[in-house]
This record gives C-alpha cells, sequence and structure tokens, in this order.
C-alpha cells in the first residue's frame, strides 16, 4: 500500500492538470513559451503517473483495468473481474 501523501500529491497534481488544461493549450497554439513557463510545473500532464486506484501502486500498472498487476492477478484468481479467467491449454 503506497503512503497516503503520495497518493494524495498525485490526486492533487491531476486537479491542477485539470484546471490548467485549457490554458497550456491556448499558449502553446500562440507560441507564448514564456507565458507557459510561468505555469506551475505540476500543472504540466507529464508529471502525472498512473497509479492503482485500490492500492497506490505506481509500478506494474494495467492501463486497461485501472489497477496493479498485483492486485489484478489477486481479483482475477477470485473471479471478480468478469470475463477474466487463468488461461489453460
Amino acid at each position: 500500500m503506497a503512503r497516503k501523501a503520495v497518493v494524495a500529491r498525485e490526486e492533487k497534481r491531476k486537479k491542477l492538470v485539470a484546471k490548467y488544461a485549457e490554458k497550456r493549450a491556448r499558449l502553446k497554439a500562440e507560441g507564448d513559451y514564456e507565458a507557459l513557463d510561468k505555469l506551475p510545473r505540476n500543472a504540466s500532464p507529464v508529471r502525472l503517473h498512473n497509479r492503482c486506484r485500490l492500492t497506490g501502486r505506481p509500478k506494474g500498472y494495467m492501463r486497461f483495468f485501472g489497477i496493479s498487476r498485483v492486485r489484478f492477478r489477486k481479483l482475477a484468481s477470485d473471479g471478480k473481474i468478469p470475463g477474466v479467467r487463468k488461461a489453460s491449454w
């Protein structure tokens, strides 16, 4: 389980990116890079990092499900993810 402060920081970044998205797009289209430099660093979408919704784990993230590989395996084994089952051939 990730520390709550780290998960909270990531949520804060998401809100900041959403807040400045329109302004960033407009400034980029105009080519006003000096004004872009004055925006907060965390307003850049590049600084976002995908995290597991359940545990906050930053690595091994499966984008389609939005959870980490560890949690995915556990839930799939328990039959809690519809349409997913262990392969056998």
